[in-house]
């Protein structure tokens, strides 16, 4: 369980077991140390107690002595002891009944002392009256009686054993002091003690549990840090790899752009030449009608007719070449838009945009495929457009050198060679249009060719500062485990 525990949650646990430990110390020594004072205060109050019987006690005697003196002197100045007394003696034993209020036992005695005093008082009264109204000899005579003397015997008797019952309770109080400090102390001293063998012991036991975790957990960063590091360099070559497929996509790209707007060209000059063609054409079937000196003239088209055919067929055939080419093109721009598809797939979330470049260079490729196919057919059409053209016109040159009994023939080839001209224009046009959306193709491939090139150069990128971050990780991985664990560090 203990092990599940945060590190803030074990310093927690730690420093708080730490401070209930000093806080308990520190309760008890106040505890102590209250008890220290209020020990003080009762000491301080016995003190007093006792201060104040022997104030009344002597008190006591003052009025005997003043007694005494007048007795003998017979003079009102040596009344003045007796007189003080009576006026403190009676605020004296208020002060001890109030200061042994707690006391029942001193109570009583005070009680008693108090009825004693009256009596001696009343004692030392009487004899002073009788020294007044009746002289010496009487008041010697009732002196002499003992009656005060035992009196005050029993106030002294009364007064010290209320003296030695304070004495005993300060003795007391001061036995209970010295083991209330001694008990402090030793609080202090070896709870101090024990709770510094504590926090050294939690210290050491947080710090032990602390390190092989962190440990562990620091093994494990340097273990996936050194795999993603792999990872990472793996990704780097592929994406420099990338890069270069790219960069042979582009080239490529680039070189069927050229061809394409030379096809597109070539198939424009066809189309021109088709319709000087069909303009031959169309002159030839007017002069058919004309005399005989026009057939020279005739023969003379003709033979540029068959002229034009003639470089016709082989502008066909250089469009088949290219077409050739156009399609080794398409060929290999599929095959390398399926291995772009393959890598991207292997370049997992990096790769998918790539990917979607890819399928779409692909579709491209199929459409330029079928494209150069299509162009192919048309120009097949105008080889045999153009064979037979080359055929008629020579058939129209023997009809003219037989005469003009085969005007009619030479007009009929004339109109056939219209409709197969007209049939070539129509073809050439379309190989232009095919042609220019081809073109349009080819480039809009080559800007997404470019896109992909930036994306990898993006990538690549990214990757090295991957690499760099995990060369860090790595880095402060292993100054983590020197710190925590020297011994251990790699």
């Amino acid at each position: 369980m203990f092990s599940n525990w945060t590190i803030s949650r074990r310093l927690i646990a730690g420093f708080g077991l730490a401070g209930l430990t000093l806080l308990l110390i520190a309760l008890i020594s106040y505890r102590n140390a209250d008890n220290l004072i209020e020990n003080d205060g009762w000491v301080e109050h016995t003190q007093r107690v006792r201060t104040a019987l022997a104030d009344f006690l002597s008190q006591v005697k003052d009025g005997e002595t003043g007694q005494r003196g007048y007795l003998i002197t017979g003079t009102d100045e040596y009344l003045a002891p007796y007189q003080a007394a009576l006026a403190t003696i009676g605020a004296t034993l208020d002060e001890l009944r109030s200061l042994t209020s707690d006391n029942p036992r001193q109570q009583k005695r005070l009680a008693a002392i108090a009825a004693a005093t009256d009596t001696k008082l009343a004692e030392l009264k009487e004899t002073i009256d009788l020294r007044r109204s009746q002289g010496f000899d009487a008041a010697t005579k009732m002196v002499t009686t003992d009656r005060g003397k035992v009196t005050m015997d029993k106030i002294r008797a009364l007064v010290a054993e209320a003296d030695q019952e304070e004495a005993d309770l300060l003795k007391q109080r001061g036995d209970e002091a010295r083991a209330s400090a001694n008990s402090t102390m030793a609080i202090i001293l070896w709870g101090g003690l024990a709770g510094s063998i504590a926090v050294g012991l939690i210290a050491w036991f947080i710090i032990a549990t602390l390190s092989r975790q962190i440990g562990s957990a620091v093994a494990m960063v340097q273990s996936s840090s050194s795999e993603l590091q792999t990872t990472a360099n793996q990704q780097a070559t592929g994406a420099k790899e990338q890069a270069t497929a790219t960069a042979e996509i582009s080239t490529t790209i680039n070189e069927l752009l050229a061809t394409s707007r030379q096809i597109a060209e070539s198939a424009q000059r066809v189309a021109q030449n088709a319709e000087q063609t069909a303009g031959a054409a169309r002159a030839g079937i007017g002069t058919v009608d004309l005399t005989h000196e026009s057939i020279t003239g005739i023969r003379r088209q003709v033979d540029q007719i068959v002229a034009h055919m003639l470089e016709l067929g082989r502008k066909s055939q250089e469009i088949g070449g290219v077409l050739d080419i156009v399609l080794e093109l398409a060929e290999q721009t599929n095959i390398l838009a399926i291995n772009a598809t393959i890598e991207a797939a292997g370049a997992g979330e990096s790769g998918k945009r790539f990917a979607v470049v890819a399928d779409e260079i692909r579709k491209l490729a199929d459409r330029v495929g079928g494209s150069a196919k299509q162009i192919r057919a048309l120009i097949d059409d105008v080889r045999s457009a153009v064979n037979t053209t080359v055929m008629a016109t020579e058939t129209g040159s023997k009809a003219v050198d037989a005469g003009t009994r085969q005007f009619a023939d030479v007009a009929a080839g004339f109109k056939q060679i219209s409709g197969l001209v007209q049939t070539t224009t129509e073809a050439a046009r379309e190989i232009e249009l095919s042609t220019k959306q081809q073109s349009s193709a080819v480039e809009q491939v080559n800007v997404a060719i470019g896109s992909v090139a930036q994306a990898s150069t993006e990538m690549e990128t990214s990757v090295r500062q991957t690499l760099q971050t995990v060369s860090q990780l790595a880095a402060l991985s292993t100054d983590l485990l020197r710190i925590i664990q020297p011994h251990m560090a790699i």
